[in-house]
């Protein structure tokens, strides 16, 4: 057991994902499916009864049981990453992503007591969430991601996965803006709200 434990937390190649993603996608074409998340908040509206009063609500949702377990496994499976399976060492970002980042204000972990740094603290800690920056980065940002995936009809994983494994035209436009408005993001607009 311990070996098959070692063997499962050691850094894999980035291959096996991409291969992974592959057979998931063969057999959602397959069986007629499509992969996404942000569909997953449409199905628990339907669910919780909304399609008796929107009727975009309105469907047959026991269809989409499927991406709702897919997104429990992923969570599942993160908590047991992140818990069970996790380096002791903090994430090793380069040199000069941690160049950047220290000029933005944001600082990268050296110690496991410092943090793990899969999320920045000086934006997501408890004691943030009072700041003018964090409520930005939090309430906006929410509501413009939520926004946009329903005005481009779904989120990065469905568009970037599902929308270009079937040659779609409209996946490939919202996946080349996904990378501009990340990138704008990234560069010009975090930097000056980390600074309010």
């Amino acid at each position: 057991m311990d070996t098959f434990i070692e063997l499962i937390s050691q850094p894999w190649h980035w291959s096996v994902s991409g291969a992974m993603i592959v057979v998931v996608m063969f057999l959602l074409l397959w069986f007629g499916g499509e992969f996404g998340v942000s569909s997953n908040l449409r199905t628990l509206c339907a669910i919780g009864g909304a399609g008796n009063k929107v009727p975009f609500f309105d469907y047959d949702w026991r269809a989409q049981l499927w991406n709702l377990a897919f997104v429990g496994g992923a969570v599942i499976g993160g908590f047991i990453g992140s818990t069970y399976l996790a380096s002791p060492e903090p994430v090793d970002i380069s040199m000069h992503t941690e160049a950047y980042l220290s000029t933005v204000g944001i600082q990268t972990p050296n110690t496991l007591s410092e943090g793990a740094g899969f999320v920045p603290a000086e934006i997501f800690a408890l004691d943030q969430l009072g700041s003018i920056s964090s409520l930005i980065i939090l309430v906006l940002g929410g509501m413009l991601i939520g926004f946009g995936t329903r005005w481009a009809g779904g989120c990065t994983s469905g568009h970037a996965i599902s929308g270009l494994a079937n040659f779609q035209l409209p996946s490939l436009i919202a996946v080349i803006g996904f990378f501009i408005g990340g990138l704008a993001m990234t560069w010009f607009i975090l930097p000056h709200i980390l600074t309010l």
